[in-house]
C-alpha cells in the first residue's frame, strides 16, 4: 500500500499499486503523478529533481510522464501546500463575517 498527500489540499492519500498518471485527489481534484508529490523532487537539487537520468518537467504541479516518479510518503513538505494555505487563510479572513 502506498501512502502519502496531496501536494495542493493536503489531504492523506491511499494506492492500492501504484499511482497512475490520471489519478487525481478525490477532495480537490488536483493531479497526483505531478513532481510536487514525489519522492525525488526536491528545491535544492538541479532542476528541482533528485533523479539525475530524469529529464526536465518545466510545469512541476501538473500530471507528467516521468518514469522515475514515486509517491512521496507522509505528508506534504513542498511550498506549494504551504502557499496554497496561507492563500486559503487570507481568503477565509477576507470575507470572515464581523
Amino acid at each position: 500500500m502506498k501512502k502519502g498527500s496531496c501536494h495542493h489540499c493536503g489531504r492523506a492519500l491511499e494506492f492500492v499499486e501504484k499511482v497512475f498518471r490520471n489519478d487525481t485527489c478525490p477532495g480537490c481534484g488536483s493531479d497526483i503523478y505531478v513532481c510536487l508529490n514525489c519522492a525525488n523532487y526536491d528545491e535544492s537539487a538541479a532542476d528541482l529533481c533528485r533523479e539525475p537520468q530524469a529529464e526536465r518537467v518545466s510545469v512541476k504541479d501538473r500530471r507528467n510522464f516521468c518514469d522515475y516518479f514515486v509517491l512521496r510518503e507522509g505528508a506534504s513538505s513542498s511550498a506549494a501546500a504551504d502557499k496554497a494555505a496561507l492563500a486559503r487563510r487570507k481568503l477565509e479572513d477576507l470575507f470572515k463575517k464581523r
